[in-house]
């Protein structure tokens, strides 16, 4: 009788591992609502832009605030969204116009949807103002979309295509240091419109220079400092559209960023 008990147990907690790690699947791709915890940052409206990002004021910034990315109507939904196709980016200065939360983050886990209306649309999104995954139409190589830019391609191309909403979830942790001297890189593990493209990959440095976000001029990129960043967007003059962006603070203390 007590074996009998024991294997239903088994089966029991068997049967709940699988449903929690299928409740945890679903929880990526377009569309998926803000987990317990995290805050919604960007639901589409001009409003919430406002509400709760700023420009980033670089050493390439040349807006004007309040900031200029315009509400438009989803080409999807028929609901809201924002273009990246802020003026003062024109011609591709990154830098110039680019957007990054009030808030500041060391560890999270962040939820991005984007859509890219025309042929070669780019745009990235920056992790804690410094690390790009880059969002760039018509190309996949370490400069291209979905890639952890400069260092690590997309396990599979996951792209639905121009005019379609596309997804990233992304789980964060930030470099780690003691006394002030780095003693770990910052990982990351990301989906892409459902599929895992990257899995608790290490981040070596900023690229892009001084114009690309916190630390890009620090010895070239490579002298991370123990600073928090907000989530950035970037403007290079393309109808890129946002929506649907939220963030949940984390600690990962001894932990992977795999999910």
């Amino acid at each position: 009788m007590k074996t009998k008990n024991l294997s239903l147990q088994w089966i029991i907690a068997l049967v709940l591992i699988f449903m929690s790690t299928a409740v945890a699947k679903a929880q990526v791709g377009v569309g998926t609502a803000p987990i317990e915890g995290a805050e919604l940052m960007l639901d589409g409206s001009k409003e919430m832009l406002l509400e709760k990002w700023q420009y980033w004021q670089g050493p390439r910034f040349s807006a004007e605030p309040p900031i200029k990315w315009m509400e438009v109507k989803d080409p999807v939904d028929g609901g809201k969204a924002i273009s990246s196709n802020d003026p003062a980016a024109a011609g591709g200065k990154y830098g110039a116009a680019d957007i990054v939360t009030k808030k500041e983050y060391r560890d999270f886990r962040a939820h991005v949807e984007f859509l890219i209306k025309n042929e070669g649309g780019n745009s990235g999104v920056y992790l804690q103002n410094r690390y790009e995954i880059q969002i760039l139409d018509g190309d996949y190589g370490l400069h291209g979309l979905a890639a952890v830019i400069n260092e690590h391609l997309p396990k599979e191309q996951a792209y639905n295509g121009l005019g379609k909403w596309n997804a990233y979830d992304i789980v964060f942790k930030a470099a780690r240091f003691e006394n002030g001297t780095l003693t770990e890189k910052a990982r990351v593990t990301i989906y892409f419109n459902g599929k895992k493209i990257h899995e608790d990959v290490s981040i070596q440095q900023v690229w892009g220079g001084p114009n690309s976000g916190i630390d890009g001029g620090n010895d070239g990129g490579k002298g991370i400092t123990d600073r928090p960043g907000g989530l950035k967007l970037q403007a290079e003059g393309h109808d890129v559209f946002y929506r649907n962006i939220w963030i949940k603070p984390l600690n990962l203390d001894g932990q992977s960023t795999d999910f």
